[in-house]
C-alpha cells in the first residue's frame, strides 16, 4: 500500500504546482516504473546507485532517446526534492546516457504551405493557419481562450507556454474575419451548455474559487471547444474541454499526403515554417526569438542553419556551370623577358 500513497502525494504535489495534467502523467509513469525496476523497494531505501542504474537500463536497453531520458530523471528528481524532501540525499549521477542527436528541423517552402492548407477544410484549417500564421506550438493554439485575441491589435497573448512565460504574437489579417465567424460559432455552443445546466470551464491556479462566476463567463470559454462533453479528470466535473490534439495532427498528416508533400509533415512544421520565412524576409533573430517565446537566442539560431543549407548561401559548383574556366585566366601575367616564344622551325 506505500506505491499508492507515495503516487497520490506526488500528484497532489504536482497539481499544487501547478504542472500540466500531461507532465503530471508522465512523471507518475516514470515513477512507478523506478520502484518497479527496483524490486518495488521504497525509494527513501534508494539513492544515487538504483537511479544509476535505471538510467543506464533505459539508455542501453530500452533504447530510449536523450529527451526521454532526461524526462525520466527530472521525475525522479521530483519525488525526492519535492515529495520527499530528501534534498540531503546525494544523487550525483554517471549513468549511461543516451545521445542527444543534432537535427535540423523540418521546413516547408511557402509553395508547400500553401498546397498544405489547400487540402485542409474546416476548423483544422483554421488551426493550421494560426499555426503558420502566428508561430504557435500545437497546444498554445489548442488553449487560447477568448479574451486572449486582442483583433483591434491583430495580437494574440499566449499564456500557459513552455516555461511558463506569457507572451504576444501576431494575429494575421487573412486569418481575423475566419476567426471571428468560427468564435460565433463556438458561443452559440457555448451558450447552449449554458442553458443546460453545464458551461463551466476549467480555470487556471484557483481562479473559480477566486471568482466563482468566471468559469462561465464567455471570455474564459475555449476558442476551439471540443466537439462532446467530457468529466475533467482532475476536478470530476462534467464539462466542454478544449479540441483533441490528435485530430489535428490526424488533419495534418492527411493534408501532407493529398498535397504530395515528400516530408515528414507535423504540427510543429509549421512553427518551424513561420520562423525561417520571417527570417528569409530579412526579420532580425531577436524579434523571432520573441515571437516564437524562445529563452535563449541559441534555440532560435538553429534556423538560421535551415537558410544556410543548399543554395541559400553557398552555390553547389554544378549550378555555377559545368564549363572550367580557362587555364589561362587563372595565371598571373608574366613579364616580356620570362615569356619564351616558339622557334619559328
Amino acid at each position: 500500500m506505500t506505491e499508492p500513497r507515495l503516487l497520490d502525494m506526488t500528484r497532489d504535489t504536482l497539481r499544487r504546482k501547478h504542472y500540466s495534467l500531461r507532465t503530471e502523467e508522465s512523471y507518475l509513469r516514470w515513477i512507478r516504473q523506478y520502484i518497479l525496476f527496483n524490486g518495488k523497494r521504497h525509494p527513501k531505501e534508494m539513492g544515487a546507485p538504483e537511479l544509476e542504474a535505471f538510467l543506464t537500463h533505459l539508455a542501453t536497453h530500452r533504447n530510449v532517446s536523450a529527451s526521454t531520458q532526461n524526462q525520466a530523471l527530472s521525475a525522479i528528481l521530483f519525488l525526492y526534492r519535492h515529495v520527499l524532501h530528501s534534498d540531503s540525499l546525494d544523487l550525483t549521477v554517471q549513468a549511461v546516457r543516451a545521445k542527444r542527436p543534432k537535427r535540423v528541423p523540418t521546413v516547408l517552402s511557402r509553395e508547400e504551405v500553401q498546397r498544405l492548407l489547400a487540402s485542409m477544410t474546416g476548423v483544422p484549417l483554421l488551426q493550421a493557419k494560426l499555426l503558420y500564421g502566428s508561430g504557435l506550438r500545437l497546444m498554445e493554439c489548442l488553449r487560447l481562450r477568448v479574451k486572449d485575441l486582442d483583433f483591434d491589435r491583430r495580437q494574440i497573448a499566449v499564456r500557459d507556454t513552455k516555461g511558463s512565460q506569457d507572451r504576444t504574437t501576431m494575429l494575421p489579417d487573412e486569418v481575423a474575419q475566419e476567426l471571428l465567424s468560427h468564435l460565433k460559432r463556438a458561443r452559440l455552443i457555448h451558450e447552449h451548455d449554458l442553458a443546460n445546466g453545464y458551461g463551466r470551464v476549467g480555470l487556471p491556479f484557483a481562479l473559480a474559487e477566486k471568482y466563482p462566476l468566471a468559469d462561465r463567463e464567455w471570455i474564459w470559454q475555449w476558442v476551439f471547444p471540443s466537439k462532446r462533453m467530457s468529466i475533467d479528470r482532475q476536478s470530476g466535473v462534467m464539462r466542454r474541454h478544449h479540441a483533441s490534439d490528435w485530430s489535428l495532427q490526424r488533419a495534418i498528416h492527411l493534408a501532407a499526403r493529398l498535397a504530395h508533400i515528400q516530408k515528414r509533415v507535423s504540427p510543429h512544421t509549421l512553427r518551424h515554417s513561420f520562423a525561417t520565412h520571417l527570417l528569409e524576409n530579412g526579420y532580425d533573430i531577436r524579434t523571432v526569438q520573441e515571437l516564437l517565446g524562445h529563452k535563449d537566442v541559441k534555440t532560435t539560431m538553429i534556423y538560421t542553419h535551415v537558410l544556410n543549407q543548399g543554395g541559400m548561401a553557398v552555390r553547389s559548383p554544378l549550378d555555377t556551370g559545368l564549363e572550367p574556366t580557362p587555364s589561362h585566366t587563372l595565371r598571373e601575367p608574366q613579364p616580356e623577358w620570362l615569356v619564351i616564344h616558339a622557334s619559328p622551325n
